[in-house]
């Protein structure tokens, strides 16, 4: 039997290179076990779960991952991370996916953390804060 994935285009191909790149991930190395999307504490609130986002990186959807919800939903809490029976870091890949989209110049926002009230600035739970500069900062 082959088990070898072959995608249709050089683009493709392009792309799951550069998300293996940057996230240090191997995106083959996913059996959709679902043990990530399972524990995911967001999986509610997003589009496309995290056990998808790795097939349809695996797939080269491009496209469709940098026009989700998921990759800015996403709080980097690492839960995927530490359920992965095959220890892949899947925050790391979502990551790579925001990371793709700034650099494409998709999204055009940015954290103006000193825009905030400072009471604003107390009220947020530092989680938040954390996850919005690594999200919205390139």
């Amino acid at each position: 039997m082959n088990t070898t994935m072959r995608l249709s285009s050089s683009a493709s191909k392009a792309f799951v290179a550069k998300v293996e790149k940057i996230s240090g991930q191997k995106l083959l190395a996913c059996y959709q076990c679902g043990k990530c999307s399972a524990g995911c504490p967001m999986a509610a609130y997003m589009d496309i779960l995290p056990n998808q986002i790795i097939r349809m990186a695996q797939l080269g959807m491009q496209k469709q991952l940098l026009a989700s919800r998921t990759i800015w939903t996403c709080v980097s809490c690492l839960t995927c991370n530490s359920r992965c029976p095959k220890s892949i870091k899947i925050a790391e890949v979502i990551e790579s996916l925001r990371e793709t989209a700034l650099r494409n110049g998709q999204r055009d926002d940015r954290l103006k953390i000193w825009e905030l009230s400072p009471e604003a600035r107390s009220d947020l739970p530092p989680i938040a804060t954390i996850s919005a500069m690594r999200k919205l900062t390139s």
